[in-house]
């Protein structure tokens, strides 16, 4: 999928991974591993394909009060609740200014869904396992912590999301913040 397919699915009101993994849904052949890459500025993302149901374009969310500023609010999506994370925010770089032209990725993780707000969708890529390097641990910061591994693609280095420790950090956080 290139830029102009991920752009048009941002108008389709979603889109099903699943369409693009085959017809059997499966993530590995030959030994390969998918990925949906995404942007969020200039940085290059991306998350296990088989977490990923949807794509959708930006709209507008409602609010809940006392979350912590990553969590933008829930969308409603045909009638399930979907907390929304502001990767952007989440990894200490601001509040994004979400216009129709970003994108929620909503994944699963365990039985739950979440969204992610990003940028854009970039591409599906496909790596051989042996590709993914580790996270240097040079200094702590939080946004290494939601990190599972590094892959370079054309030239390109995509940080992979680890998606469970990227939620489980949230939840402990969510309940410090409400004691």
């Amino acid at each position: 999928m290139n830029n102009q397919a991920a752009a048009s699915t941002a108008g389709t009101g979603g889109m099903n991974p699943m369409d693009w993994a085959g017809a059997d849904g499966a993530t590995s052949t030959d030994g390969l591993t998918q990925f949906i890459s995404f942007a969020i500025g200039a940085d290059q993302y991306g998350v296990d394909i088989m977490a990923v149901r949807e794509i959708k374009g930006w709209s507008e969310i409602t609010h809940l009060p006392k979350q912590p500023e990553y969590v933008r609010g829930v969308l409603n999506l045909r009638g399930v609740m979907v907390p929304i994370i502001d990767l952007r925010c989440r990894f200490g770089q601001g509040l994004t200014e979400a216009t129709p032209i970003h994108v929620v990725i909503i994944v699963q993780v365990a039985s739950r869904l979440v969204g992610l707000l990003a940028d854009r969708v970039l591409d599906i890529i496909s790596c051989d396992a042996a590709k993914i390097q580790p996270v240097p641990r040079i200094a702590q910061a939080a946004r290494i912590d939601f990190l599972s591994g590094l892959v370079t693609m054309d030239s390109a280095m995509i940080a992979l999301i680890d998606l469970p420790h990227l939620l489980s950090l949230s939840e402990s956080e969510e309940k410090a913040s409400s004691h």
